[in-house]
C-alpha cells in the first residue's frame, strides 16, 4: 500500500447520517493473541462507537484479519477483554456472535456457489430462526411465520442492493463484484447491529468499488448499522471512515480520525518504510 494514495479519494463523501454516532458498542482492552511463539496481536486496545464506520488498516501481516476473528469468536485471545454492549465476552464463538448481532463477511467469498442469490441470502436468516427441526419439517405455524418473515426481509435486501435481476441466478454464474454484493446481502440478512467487513472491495475494479462504497454508506445510514472494515484502498478508507485504527506487526501504532492518522509520522513510516 502507498500512503500517497490517501489524498486521492476512491469514494463519494458520506451523506448526512440518518443515525447519529452514539456511545461505545464494542470495547477491546489489552487484547493479545498468540499462535505458539508467534504474536499475532499484542496489547491492542480500541473501541467502536454505535453507528460509526470504523476502519482497521495496516500493511500485510499486520494482524487485521486476526482482529476481526477475535471479535466474532473465530479466535480466542490469551489476554485482554472484549466487551459488546456492556457485556464481557469471555467465551465467544461465531454462533454466539451471530446471536448477539455481530455478522461478518470474509476476504475470500464463502457463498454456496450452486445456489441462487435468493437462497444464499436466505441462508443468512438461519441464526434468527426459533422453529425447531420438526416444526420446519411439518411446516407448523411458527415455522411458516418465520419463513414468510425471512422471505420478506430477504426481498427487501435484494431491492436495497439492486440485485433483483439476478435473484434466481446461481452465484457461480455471477461476476466477482456481484458475488461480493451477495455476500454483503447474506451478512445483512442476520440483521446485525455490528457488521464486520474483511476487505469488501478486494479484487474489484473502480466502478465496482464505487458501488460497494455507496452500499456500505447506505447500510450505515439506512439501517444504522455499525461497521468495522478492513480495506487496503486508502482513498476509500479515508472517505468512508469516521475513525481509523492502524496496526503494524500486531501492534497498534495509530488511532484517530482519518486526518489524524494521515498526518501521523509513525503511520507514514510503517507504510513507506521511511528510515530514521
Amino acid at each position: 500500500m502507498d500512503m500517497a494514495t490517501i489524498s486521492q479519494p476512491g469514494a463519494p463523501a458520506a451523506p448526512q447520517r440518518g443515525f447519529p454516532i452514539g456511545d461505545t458498542i464494542l470495547d477491546l482492552d489489552s487484547v493479545s493473541l498468540r499462535f505458539g511463539g508467534v504474536k499475532a496481536l499484542t496489547n491492542i486496545s480500541f473501541n467502536v462507537l454505535e453507528h460509526e464506520i470504523r476502519a482497521i488498516i495496516g500493511p500485510n501481516g499486520a494482524g487485521k484479519s486476526s482482529m476481526l476473528n477475535v471479535i466474532n469468536g473465530v479466535y480466542r485471545p490469551q489476554e485482554g477483554t472484549i466487551t459488546f454492549r456492556g457485556q464481557k465476552l469471555s467465551d465467544m464463538t461465531p454462533n454466539r456472535a451471530a446471536r448477539l448481532g455481530i455478522s461478518r463477511t470474509f476476504q475470500n467469498i464463502a457463498l454456496f456457489k450452486g445456489m441462487t442469490v435468493l437462497d444464499n441470502i436466505m441462508a443468512g436468516c438461519s441464526q434468527r430462526e426459533n422453529a425447531n427441526f420438526l416444526e420446519v419439517a411439518f411446516q407448523m405455524p411458527r415455522a411458516r411465520r418465520e419463513e414468510a418473515a425471512n422471505r420478506e426481509k430477504v426481498e427487501e435486501i435484494i431491492e436495497f442492493l439492486q440485485i433483483e435481476h439476478i435473484r434466481k441466478t446461481p452465484v457461480k454464474r455471477l461476476p466477482y463484484g456481484l458475488q461480493k454484493r451477495v455476500d454483503l446481502g447474506r451478512a445483512l440478512a442476520m440483521e446485525p447491529s455490528l457488521l464486520l467487513l474483511d476487505e469488501p472491495m478486494a479484487g474489484m475494479n473502480i466502478e465496482e468499488k464505487q458501488d460497494m462504497c455507496r452500499f456500505i454508506l447506505d447500510v450505515n445510514d439506512h439501517y444504522g448499522t455499525t461497521v468495522v472494515l478492513i480495506e487496503h484502498d486508502m482513498g476509500v478508507v479515508m472517505d468512508l471512515s469516521d475513525r481509523v485504527v492502524v496496526l503494524d506487526y500486531g501492534k497498534k501504532i495509530g488511532d484517530g480520525t482519518p486526518d489524524e492518522v494521515r498526518a501521523s509520522p509513525e503511520v507514514i513510516k510503517a507504510y513507506l518504510g521511511v528510515s530514521d
